[in-house]
């Protein structure tokens, strides 16, 4: 499969570094079948940019959509015809090896962890100098790179719910649906280390994971309903889509909020379409839904970090898979039934 990089530029390479790289790729739209290791020239970071060797890298539903090209509106940023980054994945952890020329705060060997723009299923990615951190001592690349969009996509849903960093949530009730992917594993850490008390929703056999992330109550989804549930949360974390979120609505308190957070297809439409309509019934019809917008930042990333090496987070973790098996890290991530992060190692 031939496959060419736009992220080349004019910057002279590191001497040190080779011309060209391993790396899980895609030339059309479609499944995990049409990833595939390759060996495409060597990045070099724009004025703005680090080069990082990649040490591991995590996968997120919001890579599935863009290795499908669906849903298609996708499609007017990241590429009509084929993807216009062939190299999937976002979340990465290593070793800065080259830095753009306008980048002074970073410099050769600084472990970092982040947002790589290239795509992180390489040896080598690229990342905004704006969009990484600083690996703290003692906390592994593999639980950084798994903690990057998932861990702040929780941070910040639950801030746009009321429950900010720093929030005192004693006495208050949090429902957290999709319990066990990626975000509602963090969120129910952030959650109970504020304080609240956690029901999180699951099938049978993820129980005791998000039990052991500190839920105070587990709710299996396959034997009981979430619309039976007492009408008392004072917010409600939707990662599925399952349930119309009316419905969910009608089991909060009286200033309790709901926050719709789902990429998939349910009763209310797709994401596109949910968000649409949440924030049509809170604008019009006074209904507690809440959306929000979550991006990566140094500040926000070295958050994180320090959770995640005080032990406030820590991620769970479904499997660690070599480079060359990432097609198989994709699949596992696309069915949909990973217990939390599906996360690639480079050596």
């Amino acid at each position: 499969m031939k496959i060419s990089t736009s992220t080349r530029s004019a910057v002279p390479r590191t001497p040190a570094l080779p011309a060209a790289m391993t790396a899980i790729a895609h030339d059309r739209y479609g499944e995990a079948d049409t990833l595939a290791p390759v060996t495409i020239p060597m990045p070099s970071p724009g004025p703005r940019d680090v080069l990082i060797r990649v040490e591991a890298a995590a996968l997120n539903p919001a890579d599935v959509y863009l290795m499908r090209g669906r849903p298609r509106v996708l499609r007017l940023g990241v590429g009509l015809r084929r993807p216009k980054v062939p190299v999937r994945g976002s979340d990465v952890a290593g070793t800065v090896v080259a830095v753009g020329a306008e980048v002074s705060h970073w410099r050769g060997g600084d472990r970092v962890f982040g947002e790589a723009r290239s795509g992180s299923l390489a040896e080598y990615a690229l990342a905004r100098a704006d969009r990484i951190a600083r690996l703290p001592g003692g906390v592994a690349a593999t639980d950084a790179a798994a903690s990057v969009m998932a861990a702040l996509a929780a941070r910040d849903g639950l801030a746009a719910a009321g429950l900010a960093p720093g929030a005192d949530a004693t006495g208050k009730r949090v429902l957290i649906i999709g319990a066990s992917g990626g975000i509602g594993s963090f969120a129910i850490q952030l959650a109970k280390h504020a304080g609240a008390h956690v029901t999180a929703v699951c099938s049978g056999r993820n129980a005791d994971a998000v039990r052991a992330l500190g839920a105070d109550a587990v709710v299996d989804y396959t034997r009981e309903s979430v619309t039976d549930l007492p009408a008392w949360f004072d917010v409600i974390v939707d990662n599925v889509g399952a349930v119309r979120m009316d419905d969910l609505h009608a089991l909060t308190s009286p200033t309790g909020v709901v926050l719709p957070n789902s990429g998939l297809p349910g009763p209310d439409g797709g994401p596109l379409m949910r968000v649409a309509r949440a924030n049509v019934r809170r604008r019009l019809l006074r209904r507690r839904f809440r959306t929000f917008l979550s991006l990566p930042s140094t500040p926000a990333l070295e958050e994180i970090g320090a959770a995640l090496q005080d032990g406030t987070l820590s991620p769970l973790i479904d499997g660690v898979l070599p480079l060359e098996r990432g097609s198989e890290a994709m699949a596992r991530v696309a069915s949909g039934h990973a217990r939390g992060k599906v996360v690639v190692t480079i050596t």
